[in-house]
């Protein structure tokens, strides 16, 4: 069977595009969710990956779970007792934001059509949303009377401000780009065409910087979210002292100084 991911590299930027154009990139199986999770493990120990792109092939970015599949009781809703779900979740759609949203690596989420239900929590789960005009977004779970199971409830309001975030969630209505631009789900609507290029324009924007540098600044913006002022500050102390003693802050110095273009070393 062919990969669910399509895998590209150029330099230091890795697109990651979900190959299930015919079911709309809807994740399914217990086994796509493995792929995803086992591409991030992959990624998280590469040093030389300096930026992950993640979009969809065909028409959509991602359509969220498989409604024939929790009809049915099969794939990643399979089980019949709800321990049995519960547990489905778990070992199944809930491995990706573990390892995508986890990752030290920036991500873009090039959203080129319907981002639905887990599809838009994918799409959160990266660090930067750019929008196709012909992009969707809808935070679905209540249509089909459940909740969102793979960390929705988390990111979303991370992203829109919790007033935003309940109103998407308990209406499950559909936004267009327009929309989740003003609300700040996304940070730029760019043509369908253009997507991918301007995606890979800001990964390479980032990939110009010194790799370690890029990574730790991430995580202290993650953990920016969820901790005291006076713990942060002890985190940069610890994690400036880690950069001044790295190779590339002294190239970045000494390239601003004698006014020449840095190469760095990730060192």
């Amino acid at each position: 069977m062919t990969p669910f991911l399509n895998i590209k590299r150029e330099g230091g930027i890795i697109i990651l595009t979900l190959n299930r154009p015919e079911k709309r990139n809807a994740i399914s199986t217990r086994a796509e969710c493995e792929e995803v999770e086992a591409a991030c493990r992959t990624l998280s120990r590469d040093d030389s990956v300096r930026c992950v792109i993640v979009t969809g092939a065909g028409s959509a970015f991602c359509a969220g779970g498989d409604l024939k599949g929790m009809r049915d009781k099969t794939g990643i809703t399979g089980g019949g007792t709800g321990v049995e779900i519960r547990e489905s979740y778990r070992r199944g759609i809930q491995l990706i934001p573990l390892a995508l949203y986890e990752l030290d690596i920036p991500t873009i989420a090039a959203v080129n059509g319907p981002a639905i239900g887990a599809g838009l929590d994918l799409a959160l789960m990266c660090d930067i949303r750019l929008a196709s005009e012909k992009a969707l977004f809808a935070e679905s779970f209540v249509k089909v009377g459940i909740v969102p199971g793979d960390g929705g409830a988390y990111l979303l309001p991370k992203v829109v401000g919790m007033s935003k975030a309940l109103e998407l969630s308990l209406t499950g209505e559909t936004i267009g780009p327009a929309e989740a631009l003003a609300c700040g789900l996304v940070s730029k609507i760019v043509a369908p065409e253009a997507l991918l290029n301007a995606a890979c324009a800001i990964a390479a924007k980032i990939a110009t910087n010194p790799p370690q540098a890029v990574r730790l600044t991430k995580r202290l913006l993650r953990e920016s979210q969820h901790t005291r002022l006076s713990t942060l500050l002890e985190m940069s102390a610890a994690y400036q002292a880690l950069a001044h003693g790295t190779r590339d802050h002294r190239e970045a110095v000494d390239a601003m100084l004698e006014k020449r273009a840095p190469s760095f070393e990730g060192r």
